[in-house]
């Protein structure tokens, strides 16, 4: 299960989503972000997904990469679902002193997809850009910041290594796992406490390895003369044409139309 987690990942491909600018995209995922949490009702958040399979599609990526990635989340997902079924409302079901109703249900459905839209357009953020180009676009948006002394190229750095980690440390688990698993580890039991026991040996070798693989990342960085960002140039400029420009038209227009949508009756 480990290795379907694709935040943090980017596959390199030649497509129109692809050439989009960082910061095109950073924007758009906010702007979407903020959009699918403005939409009030279980209709409207579904119909939301459409600019996520459009994206898809433009993006020329395999949709089993983002069904791939909601694989790890989906005992947050069901477990989000179950907490907002016994909302007061019409009763459905009764099961004892609990009474699922048709609210529940509604409520329920409305913040689980809410989190499946939001995992998916932050994975197609990643599969679709590359660390060097997400760095250089979150540290173009946040450059206003400078103003006040804030060390914007440093933090846009380690966002985006602690992203490209993710995979990283991921398949490290999984080689422990597997390491362990041949010398008796069990990690596929039934019992919860005994599945608990079992990660607890993980957790040592894997914080030994995220450890040595931050002084050699911190190692290859002094060697080629990293000393942040003062003074440093691209190697290709970044710049936003019309078609960045027309795509957060339609992004800004998607956010216009849930506020009317949501307060405008």
């Amino acid at each position: 299960m480990l290795r379907d987690l694709v935040l943090g990942q980017y596959v390199p491909l030649d497509s129109a989503v692809h050439r989009l600018d960082a910061r095109t995209k950073i924007l758009l995922t906010l702007i979407y972000s903020v959009a699918v949490f403005v939409l009030p009702t279980l209709p409207a958040v579904a119909l939301a997904g459409l600019p996520v399979v459009l994206g898809t599609a433009f993006s020329r990526l395999s949709p089993a990469y983002l069904v791939r990635g909601l694989k790890p989340l989906w005992l947050l997902v069901v477990f989000t679902f179950l907490m907002h079924l016994f909302t007061p409302g019409q009763v459905l079901v009764t099961c004892g002193p609990f009474s699922v109703t048709l609210e529940g249900v509604s409520q329920g459905l409305l913040v689980a997809l809410r989190l499946v839209w939001l995992v998916t357009v932050a994975s197609l953020l990643t599969l679709t850009t590359s660390p060097i180009a997400l760095t250089d676009g979150l540290e173009r948006l946040l450059a206003p910041a400078k103003a006040v002394k804030v060390p914007v190229h440093e933090l846009a750095m380690m966002t985006t290594i602690a992203l490209r980690f993710v995979p990283t440390l991921l398949e490290e688990t999984e080689k422990i796992m597997k390491a362990q698993t041949a010398r008796g580890a069990d990690f596929e039991s039934r019992s919860l406490i005994r599945r608990v026991r079992s990660v607890v040996p993980l957790l040592v070798p894997l914080l030994f390895s995220a450890f040595r693989r931050a002084e050699e990342l911190a190692m290859a960085m002094e060697a080629r003369c990293y000393r942040g960002g003062v003074g440093r140039t691209s190697f290709r400029e970044a710049y936003m044409g019309k078609t960045d420009w027309g795509v957060l038209g339609a992004g800004g227009g998607f956010l216009i139309l849930a506020v009317v949508w949501r307060w405008g009756g």
